[in-house]
């Protein structure tokens, strides 16, 4: 049935105040999780720029489902796996070929020091598998439990428990430490 022209400006007039207040709910939510979906996007690529590429796309995606984030109890952890999803997408693409920039400045968080041990550590990660990698970024630097990484990236704890350990088995390889070393 035809609704009168009245009623058809206030359904227009409601859906645009709801959009207005999904904008305000979402604009809220991504200042508060930027700077840590920053973080993980950085410790993953170990570049700013592609970090903040990234970060875009996965505010970008989390943004066109809000009306489905929103109603879920961790609006961050779905923006967190839609990144992680994104990193290990963009890896498994064919014509992804890394390429390392060296800026004439050197961007790092104020609140991080940025240490000759802390840089080694980083780049022996960015030399593992992306698998691995996720695993190790989401164990110790996002401090999720092993069946939060199990459920995020859709594999079994054991799998999870084996690749964490084949990859700080590779670290401290990659690192030249042994069992006792600073990488435990």
């Amino acid at each position: 049935p035809m609704q009168p022209p009245e009623a058809s400006y206030l359904a227009t007039e409601e859906a645009s105040r709801v959009h207005k207040d999904d904008e305000a709910e979402f604009d809220a939510f991504a200042a508060a999780a930027i700077p840590r979906l920053r973080r993980l996007a950085y410790a993953w690529c170990r570049d700013w720029h592609r970090a903040d590429d990234l970060l875009q796309s996965t505010l970008e995606r989390v943004f066109a489902r809000w009306q489905h984030v929103r109603r879920t109890e961790d609006a961050f952890a779905y923006a967190r796996t839609t990144m992680v999803r994104l990193l290990i997408s963009e890896n498994r693409r064919s014509w992804f070929r890394r390429e390392v920039t060296r800026d004439m400045m050197h961007e790092a968080p104020a609140d991080v020091p940025d240490t000759d041990t802390r840089l080694d550590v980083m780049q022996a990660v960015g030399e593992l598998p992306p698998g691995q990698r996720a695993i190790i970024l989401l164990r110790y630097v996002e401090d999720l439990s092993v069946a939060d990484v199990a459920n995020l990236l859709g594999s079994s704890e054991g799998t999870v428990k084996s690749q964490t350990h084949v990859a700080m088995a590779s670290l401290r390889r990659l690192l030249k430490s042994d069992d006792r070393g600073a990488v435990t």
